[in-house]
């Protein structure tokens, strides 16, 4: 009888301690399995951040060198085309001996001064890109398809356009574009029963280039999030897997 009761004890105890045991295995898997879920791949705040940045360096490299191209702007979506300012200035002048192809002119002079721009774009942009700081990295890695691009403009566009204007003044008078249209505001200033304009290139180029740059850079940030084959380095890999 004593034997049968010290049997019965034992199992009693193996079995209580089997599925204490087991409980505790699974409050371990759970666990670990949240922890997994809140974050995969260990990464910090300031690593997807990084990773961002890498991302939009990359965007940056080939904007540059698609709009600096022969005819980049000219020939693409990014066409800069005249300012609404300018359209009743044209519109006079089509009529004006010697200005008969001041649009196309005129159109073929601001997409070269951009793409003559663009050139020099690489480190006004990547400096901008160094500076900034991504105050919330997963919201941004886990955005929309170009929220890195739209986090960048926010944070620098005033930064980007005060150091562009001087790139683009001077790829402006390298093709003559100012000249050329201070000559034409002239000829429209003369005429009889006009009112008296003076727009400018200046701001209408600067703005549509950035534009540009800006649209090709968020084309390749979704190329890359979608495509796992776009990620050419472990850490755009670790990171944008993430947001997959």
């Amino acid at each position: 009888m004593k034997l049968v009761k010290y049997t019965f004890l034992v199992l009693l105890m193996v079995t209580v301690n089997y599925f204490s045991a087991n409980a505790q295995i699974g409050k371990l898997i759970t666990k670990a399995e949240k922890t997994l879920k809140d974050n995969p791949l260990k990464l910090s705040n300031d690593d997807i951040a990084q990773g961002l940045k890498q991302a939009l360096d990359n965007g940056i490299n080939e904007a540059v060198s698609k709009l600096s191209a022969e005819d980049g702007y000219l020939m693409s979506a990014y066409k800069i085309g005249v300012p609404e300012e300018a359209t009743k200035v044209i519109s006079k002048l089509k009529m004006v001996p010697g200005f008969e192809n001041i649009e196309q002119e005129l159109i073929s002079k601001m997409n070269k001064a951009a793409e003559n721009a663009a050139k020099k774009a690489t480190p006004i942009f990547v400096n901008a890109v160094k500076s900034i700081s991504f105050d919330d990295a997963m919201t941004i890695l886990t955005g929309s398809d170009d929220a890195a691009t739209v986090y960048l403009r926010a944070k620098s566009n005033k930064q980007l356009y005060d150091a562009f204007m001087p790139v683009i003044v001077s790829a402006l008078d390298e093709v003559n574009a100012r000249e050329y249209w201070r000559t034409a505001v002239k000829a429209y200033n003369s005429l009889p029963f006009v009112t008296k304009v003076n727009p400018e290139l200046d701001d209408h180029v600067n703005n549509m280039a950035l534009a540009g740059l800006f649209g090709l850079i968020a084309v390749k940030e979704e190329g890359i999030r979608k495509n796992v084959n776009q990620r050419n380095t472990e850490l755009l890999r670790k990171v944008f897997a993430k947001q997959d």
